[in-house]
């Protein structure tokens, strides 16, 4: 007889598994693939952006409004206890320039290994390649139902996860059972998630990226999204963490080719500088090709593809060049626009938006208001955050608390 049920060996379940048999309860933690944490694995290129290096005010807010849902988590393991936790079993890490926080080794299986002898000595059960095929409401508690048995356990933690990279083993599962305990699913859609695009000349650029761009998302004008960060253009369309951060509302607009993404390539200089500059330039190096005074600024593949874009051949030289043609290359540098397609879907996204709603999960439990002894954590909630270590974070910190809980 087990008192805890976790279902889903993943960033949350691990956690939550380990710190329940902490506390004495005797746990089985309950996973379908072979392997555990097989998306801790995969996350940040293989390395694992453990956390971001802010304070947990910093978590809450990167959230928006939903983020005051992980105070109490948050409260119960902070940013900096998540890297004492991780520090403690032997994994240093460290901080670089976007403020993301990965292990010095930069290798994901070590945050694993360190998951999985912390989940050994706590005296949790791990059975791998046990897929739950039903859960449900029983006198004892619950019956978690796999191929192989009937498990009764009085509480349940479900970790199960979203939808992204279904590869991993994160296909859903976990939804349908919520749902048929009553709970309410805000419908799942792909977030931090390349963007594709109707322009079919991007796919040029490929392997191009940008260190600092500015982009924002816009519906006839009007702007629904806005980020700066770094950008990868790719044969698909566009990539990188600033495109990354506004997927979600592409995702999850009923119409996406509605949408525009407009980028500013050139951050850092006004409309006017930029115009300026061209102006001293034509006057001063009218010899140069008028490519190469663009890439004093942007890479040359782009600075041709910019001229191509308003008509100029890319041997043109920066002599005569007319106001008219300053304000179209200003306007072409500083405002492209590119109509929007959709996403590569949750094949290709980092994280889910959408999953059980936020008002039925009591935030300084983890514990469903629903179904008394369900408990839920990790990104099977509607919780979905930036990228930089933020949804990691919130999958250690409710985790814990659900633990913490049970």
């Amino acid at each position: 007889m087990f008192d805890v049920v976790v279902i889903g060996a993943g960033a949350a379940g691990l956690v939550a598994a380990f710190r329940a048999a902490e506390r004495g309860r005797r746990v089985l933690l309950l996973e379908k693939n072979r392997k555990p944490g097989v998306k801790i694995l995969m996350s940040g290129g293989t390395r694992c952006n453990i956390t971001q290096a802010t304070d947990e005010r910093g978590i809450v807010e990167a959230y928006g409004q939903p983020g005051k849902f992980l105070h109490s988590a948050l409260a119960a393991l902070g940013v900096q206890d998540t890297i004492d936790m991780f520090q403690a079993e032997g994994v240093a890490t460290k901080v670089e320039e976007t403020g993301k926080v990965f292990p010095v080794s930069n290798k994901a299986t070590d945050v694993l290994d360190a998951l999985l002898r912390r989940l050994k000595r706590s005296g949790a059960e791990l059975a791998l390649a046990e897929p739950v095929r039903e859960l449900r409401r029983a006198d004892a508690g619950f019956d978690v139902v796999t191929p192989h048995r009937v498990i009764a356990a009085p509480k349940v933690i479900l970790t199960t996860g979203g939808k992204s990279y279904p590869g991993s083993g994160t296909t859903g599962d976990g939804y349908s059972w919520a749902q048929a305990l009553g709970h309410t699913i805000v419908p799942p859609r792909p977030s931090l998630v390349p963007i594709t695009v109707d322009a079919p000349w991007t796919a040029e650029l490929r392997g191009i990226t940008l260190p600092l761009v500015q982009v924002r998302i816009l519906e006839a004008g009007r702007e629904l999204a806005r980020r700066k960060g770094s950008l990868l253009f790719a044969h698909f369309g566009l990539s990188g963490p600033v495109v990354l951060d506004v997927s979600r509302v592409v995702s999850g607009h009923p119409q996406p080719r509605s949408l525009t993404l407009e980028i500013d390539l050139l951050p850092g200089l006004s409309e006017q500088e930029l115009d300026e500059y061209l102006r001293v330039e034509s006057l001063q190096s009218g010899k140069k090709l008028l490519a190469s005074v663009l890439a004093t600024h942007l890479p040359r593949r782009l600075a041709d593809a910019m001229l191509q874009q308003i008509g100029m051949p890319v041997e043109r030289t920066a002599a005569a060049l007319s106001r008219s043609d300053r304000a179209n290359l200003v306007q072409t540098c500083k405002r492209l626009q590119l109509p929007i397609r959709g996403t590569l879907g949750f094949e290709k996204a980092e994280v889910t938006a959408g999953g059980i709603a936020l008002s039925e999960v009591d935030s300084r439990t983890m514990q469903s208001k629903l179904v008394p002894g369900l408990f839920l954590a990790g990104e099977i909630l509607d919780l979905d955050g930036p990228i930089g270590g933020y949804n990691f974070q919130a999958a250690w910190s409710t985790g814990w608390l659900a633990g913490s809980h049970v």
